[in-house]
């Protein structure tokens, strides 16, 4: 029973085992904002949320390049982009996209904002053929400052895309 149990774990780990390499071609869709948190329904919209995502998109960006993947330019399909409210649950239309474009992989993130204290961050890199996972993460950070934020992603790239994080 218990080497069944342990098989049952580690088969969906060994699926994420997929070897991407530096120099293909990705299309980055960027980061979805989910806010479900009762102070952004008292309150609105905190603008300093927006700009946190851009830095965590700028993060992204920057690491996948400095690693060698080319990210390509989304003008192509981004009338068809503009249409999609959240491109990591979108039915595969990020690897239809994706494919569109002409890159082996999609590449999607969401942050949920459940409250001021208790926020998920999640970043997925799919297969563009197949609308796979290849490799990701999800990751629960607390509190809502750009440092957690910053160290959530960070944790993200070092443990699930990169051998180890550039400072």
């Amino acid at each position: 029973m218990a080497r069944l149990l342990t098989t049952l774990l580690l088969v969906p780990l060994l699926t994420l085992a997929v070897p991407c390499t530096a120099g293909e071609k990705v299309a980055f869709f960027g980061i979805h904002l989910l806010d479900n948190s009762i102070q952004t329904e008292a309150a609105g919209q905190d603008p300093a949320e927006l700009v946190r995502r851009d830095m965590l998109e700028e993060l992204v960006r920057e690491r996948f390049t400095a690693e060698g993947w080319e990210l390509l330019d989304l003008a192509p399909v981004q009338d068809r982009l503009d249409r999609v409210v959240n491109p990591a649950k979108c039915y595969g239309c990020d690897a239809r996209m994706a494919t569109d474009l002409g890159a082996d992989y999609a590449l999607v993130g969401e942050v949920q904002k459940i409250s001021n204290l208790i926020l998920t961050v999640n970043l997925q890199l799919r297969d563009a053929s197949s609308g796979e996972t290849v490799k990701g993460r999800v990751v629960d950070i607390r509190g809502n400052t750009d440092a957690s934020w910053m160290r959530g992603m960070r944790y993200i790239l070092k443990t699930a895309f990169f051998d180890g994080e550039e400072q």
